[in-house]
């Protein structure tokens, strides 16, 4: 303290971003990058947000290339300097994400619905008055008929079955799989044709294609699970014999780049009493999380299945119900959580986020928090 030396100039490289790492809140890295230009510009060039992106959202690792859609995107100093390029493509990984750090942390209070269509069942047994897009309606009765997917019927109950959705955009943070068994009240003893357990898959197409057009419609009585790439595979959750709408918390949050959602059951526990098959039957299901979208968009580049990590300043991740606006191209946090945090730590936040980090100053006297 005597000699006011800055401990990263002593430290190799590597032990400097080891210990820097640590850091697994964003804000922490945000106050990093304040204490002085050197500090800041330490953070850019080590890529610290990218790492614990990639931490946070292992799916990311499978972006090739960030880029950024704005009209106010800083030119560099140096038209045609290979220096000036690399630097500036560091400062927008860098804005990008810190950006996308920042909204996984406010997924627990921004959660909601995340479906938004039904693509396929792997096999329905009255089409369509027991197809896939039942599971879509909360309520149990519609038009005067039990609303519910059925399976078809069979004599192993090892069979599985799947069912596939379409999420509201290609990037939703997903936190649980609500799923309600269906308990058919018109049979002798109202039996409840639940799976013996679930497990979920995220991914994208593997090729580009209207979902609407080339999945909808008969599509929907089997499986299209060989259209699709999974780059999330989830452990194996039971499932209770119960009226009830069950749920499944994911471990961590889980970025599913591609908006699609394939949920797999597993087992069969309720026979038929009239034929004597085993069936599963859901009457409901949704996906809580958020959409990252407008702010955040993916490009699959083929035939590599990598992506370009597209993002928009201008655009805010939440609907005009939510917040008003966006502030200098960060994604808005709901009221509650911005009320949660320092005031000055926002001020800090928006100006590293400019690339302009603050004179370091005597903060002596400052509250320690």
């Amino acid at each position: 303290m005597e000699t006011c030396m800055d401990f990263l100039n002593w430290l190799e490289r590597d032990m400097a971003i080891k210990i820097l790492m640590c850091l697994d809140d964003p804000s922490d890295l945000v106050r990093v990058s304040t204490v002085s230009r050197s500090w800041h510009d330490f953070v850019i060039e080590s890529g610290l947000f990218k790492q614990l992106c990639l931490r946070m959202f292992p799916q990311l690792s499978s972006v090739a290339r960030v880029i950024e859609s704005s009209c106010r995107m800083r030119e560099p100093a140096d038209v045609g300097s290979s220096s000036s390029m690399e630097w500036e493509s560091l400062e927008r990984d860098h804005k990008v994400y810190a950006c996308l750090a920042r909204v996984r942390g406010c997924t627990s209070l921004a959660v909601r619905n995340c479906i938004s269509l039904a693509i396929s069942a792997s096999s329905t047994d009255n089409y369509p008055e027991e197809s896939i897009d039942n599971t879509l309606h909360a309520r149990d009765i519609i038009a005067w008929r039990p609303s519910y997917w059925s399976s078809k019927g069979q004599s192993d109950p090892a069979v599985p079955e799947t069912l596939i959705y379409k999420l509201v955009s290609d990037l939703c943070v997903i936190t649980e799989i609500n799923i309600h068994p269906f308990q058919a009240d018109f049979q002798s003893g109202s039996p409840i044709y639940s799976a013996k357990s679930v497990r979920f898959q995220m991914g994208h197409p593997k090729s580009p294609m209207n979902l609407e057009s080339d999945l909808m419609g008969a599509a929907c009585q089997q499986s299209a699970d060989d259209k699709f790439v999974w780059t999330y595979n989830s452990q194996e959750f039971s499932m209770a014999q119960e009226n009830r709408l069950q749920k499944f918390e994911l471990p961590e949050p889980v970025l599913c780049i591609g908006g699609i959602l394939q949920i797999e059951l597993l087992g069969r526990v309720q026979r038929q009493e009239m034929d004597g098959l085993f069936y599963i039957c859901v009457s409901h299901v949704n996906v809580m999380g958020h959409s990252l979208s407008p702010s955040f968009d993916v490009q699959i580049l083929e035939p590599s299945g990598k992506f370009l990590l597209e993002y928009c300043p201008e655009a805010s991740n939440y609907s005009p119900e939510d917040e008003p606006c966006a502030r200098s191209g960060v994604p808005i946090l709901p009221t509650d959580l911005e009320q949660q945090i320092n005031v000055r730590g926002w001020e800090q936040i928006l100006i590293m986020l400019r690339g302009n980090p603050p004179e370091v100053e005597d903060n002596e006297h400052d509250d320690p928090d």
